[in-house]
């Protein structure tokens, strides 16, 4: 049976992520979807649709689409519904995990990386994470959650857009850049967003496409993605507003903000030695570990003539080899950090000591 592809749906409360749901639900779009809602009862899909007295429940709906609420652990639900799938009682395509509104994403998502069983059925496809433009700036302030939820995501929607001036949308969407740059956000009008946007995305597996975008809020004057001509460009910190002498910043608004979830990247031309940047990442993921969101990168090995690519959620990193350097592809490393108050300056040092 091939992988079933999981998408994780998340987002603070009142974003708009069961408005997205029914969208999903009630379109014609011939697939068959498991939702599984990790809740605790405080906003169900929709009453009519689910039941809820029992630990958890699943119901198939006359479109093909099944739900289920967990009380429970949701390892079991997914190895439950994995195994009805391989028996043929139940028959979807893919799973949607809807996340409660004040819920850090990371414990889900570790559950695909850390179950070999779940590992074996499914494949994650991707973190979409729902941003309300009315209230973010006030949520991003006061919850830790809902910056994580930045953090941790691989697309960002910013629904409720027509509330709020566009000057404000440019802010919210710079100030969101600045906490994860490889996420790519579309603003959404009440959750009509296509089918297409939603799923196969493939933001979270292991591919050598990684998304950081080479020309980081170029848009607004910042051109970050410059090489010096030096070995290593590591002035691209986009920590907080780390922007190169002699650039302006055209967003004042946003200087009030100091996220503690922020994001840097690291890039060398010269090629890492494998055993020295394993120790050195496996040092760091024990100590900052529960800091680190996500972290992501192709990385130049010495010894080998193919990429390596590495990710990790929290203290679970792997790594893989992905496809041969092309012929007169320039070899980079690239990586990028997203976490809470991570020490940058330890982190870029600590990898430059790890390059041949």
């Amino acid at each position: 049976m091939s992988l079933i592809p999981a998408t994780i749906l998340t987002g603070f409360l009142g974003s708009g992520k069961t408005t997205l749901l029914k969208r999903v639900l009630n379109e014609a779009h011939g697939q068959k979807i498991a939702i599984i809602e990790n809740e605790f009862g405080e906003e169900n899909i929709d009453n009519d649709i689910l039941v809820t007295e029992t630990k958890e429940q699943i119901v198939q709906m006359s479109n093909g689409c099944i739900c289920c609420t967990i009380r429970e652990d949701l390892r079991e639900t997914l190895q439950l519904l994995a195994a009805k799938k391989r028996k043929g009682l139940l028959d979807f395509d893919r799973v949607v995990i809807e996340t409660t509104g004040l819920a850090d994403p990371g414990p889900v998502a570790q559950t695909f990386f850390m179950d070999d069983e779940i590992a074996e059925s499914y494949l994650l496809d991707s973190i979409l994470t729902l941003v309300d433009a009315k209230h973010a700036d006030q949520q991003l302030d006061d919850r830790q959650e809902a910056r994580r939820q930045v953090g941790f995501a691989d697309q960002i929607f910013i629904s409720k857009t027509d509330l709020v001036g566009k000057d404000e949308v440019d802010a919210l969407m710079h100030r969101l850049k600045h906490m994860n740059p490889r996420a790519p956000q579309q603003a959404v009008h009440f959750g009509e967003v296509p089918i297409k946007d939603v799923f196969d995305l493939r933001g979270f597996n292991l591919n050598a496409k990684l998304e950081i975008d080479p020309d980081f809020l170029k848009e607004d004057g910042h051109d970050h993605a410059h090489a010096h001509g030096h070995d290593h460009d590591h002035d691209h910190g986009h920590e907080g507003h780390d922007h190169a002498p002699g650039e302006h910043c055209d967003h004042p608004h946003h200087h009030a903000h100091d996220d503690d979830v922020k994001s840097f990247v690291f890039r060398s031309e010269r090629p890492f030695d494998a055993a020295k940047l394993e120790d050195f990442l496996g040092a760091i993921v024990n100590i900052y570990g529960p800091r680190m969101l996500r972290y992501k990168g192709v990385l130049h090995m010495q010894g080998t003539e193919r990429k390596v690519i590495f990710q990790g959620v929290h203290q679970l990193m792997g790594s893989d080899l992905g496809p041969a350097w092309a012929e007169g592809e320039q070899r980079l490393s690239k990586m990028v950090f997203i976490g809470i108050e991570l020490p940058k300056d330890i982190l870029l040092q600590g990898l430059e000591q790890c390059l041949v």
